[in-house]
């Protein structure tokens, strides 16, 4: 077993050390990432940004509790939809856990939506699009659901697995991945919206693509494969699209962000390279070795969420698991912030897995380990 503690000094900079060789590995196109990538200096003076969390954001009612927050949106009324892993029923293994709910711009708390939803297994992510419909991806069904601004079911995408087939059952993970199919996710992660009301579908965990509908719901067309190519994907986790209609995955076990046209034409991508703290801790779990920074999920700047201020001037932010930040960038890439840490005090955050930006300094982040939303106001 090895040593690892972030207080000692040595750990510290084994740690950074470690992860310095990881980047001039993956910037000479080789090591764990094979990658060639658009780079900027490595951001040994990036400024941290100054910013305060607002206190009892949420008020539930008395006989309901947040489980992981997995999804927080906002629609034009800065009404916030919390999707958290609550509500569970079943086993402890293989539960429904899955639960959306609605508060006013207050955090009041106004309704539930979708109560024993058929497609409710395991919550992943919620968004709101222009028409204030309400989308949410499940991990658990590989189902996608858009609801009306009523909170109706409108439209469905996807199907999950018939409880009475003789072999259903949690999916399997080879690699190669088995071929994807047109209408079908595996274990699908997020969605998006361009101008013209075509929706992208991050797919996901197992299928590593993006698929394109109409605002109709048809179906158009998917891009990418497992692999670490321009192109292609390892856990598609988080998608955005700017004001421009450029298509940004948050491609999180490759530790970088892919930018597309809406047809999935490569345009370019880039990654996120600051220090570690040397007091830097995990949010839960020992500190990250070699081998669990090349895995990608959990090293440093690897997109779990990402998300734009509104136009004309956005920023796009993105939030890591470890050590538990969120950098402000330009769409180009270029990293002009940061600011937080791993821990369970406001201000902290637990594996945040969903971010939404209302405005250009104002952040709603939902956490994972903490079972909480905070709203983040920035002071640059």
């Amino acid at each position: 077993m090895k040593h690892w503690n972030s207080d000692c000094p040595c750990c510290g900079e084994a740690l950074r050390g470690a992860w310095n060789r990881r980047r001039f590995l993956a910037a000479a196109g080789g090591g764990a990432l094979g990658l060639s990538v658009a780079r900027f200096a490595f951001a040994e003076d990036v400024p941290t940004i100054a910013y305060e969390s607002v206190p009892d954001l949420l008020r539930l009612p008395p006989d309901l509790y947040l489980g992981e927050v997995s999804g927080v949106a906002l629609n034009s009324k800065g009404h916030i939809f919390v999707l958290h892993r609550g509500n569970t029923t079943g086993p402890a293994y293989g539960a429904a856990a899955a639960q959306l709910l609605e508060f006013d711009a207050d955090g009041n708390y106004l309704r539930e939506i979708g109560h024993n939803l058929y497609a409710w297994s395991f919550a992943h992510t919620v968004k709101v699009d222009v028409q204030d419909n309400v989308w949410v991806t499940d991990k658990g069904s590989d189902m996608v659901i858009k609801f009306t601004p009523e909170g109706r079911v409108d439209m469905v995408f996807g199907r999950k697995q018939e409880a009475s087939d003789e072999d259903t059952a949690p999916l399997k993970h080879p690699n190669p991945p088995l071929p994807a199919r047109d209408g079908f996710f595996r274990q699908v992660t997020d969605v998006a919206w361009d101008a013209a009301g075509n929706a992208y579908i991050s797919d996901g965990y197992i299928n590593s693509r993006v698929a394109k509908v109409d605002r109709d719901g048809n179906w158009l067309k998917s891009w990418g494969e497992r692999g670490t190519g321009p192109g292609q994907f390892h856990t598609p986790h988080s998608i955005a699209v700017d004001a421009g209609g450029s298509v940004y995955v948050g491609d999180r076990s490759n530790r970088r962000i892919q930018v597309f046209d809406g047809e999935g034409t490569f345009l370019r991508q880039f990654t996120i390279d600051a220090p570690v703290p040397p007091d830097a801790k995990p949010a839960i779990g020992d500190m990250p070795d070699e081998a669990t920074l090349a895995a990608g999920t959990f090293a440093p700047g690897a997109p779990w969420a990402i998300c734009f201020s509104p136009p004309p001037n956005q920023f796009l932010y993105v939030s890591d698991g470890f050590p538990g930040r969120i950098y402000k960038l330009t769409l180009e890439g270029k990293l002009l912030g940061m600011l937080g840490r791993s821990g369970k005090r406001l201000k902290q955050f637990g594996w945040i897995h969903e971010m939404a930006c209302p405005a250009p300094n104002v952040l709603f982040v939902a956490e994972l380990l903490n079972w909480r939303v905070q709203k983040l106001l920035l002071q640059s």
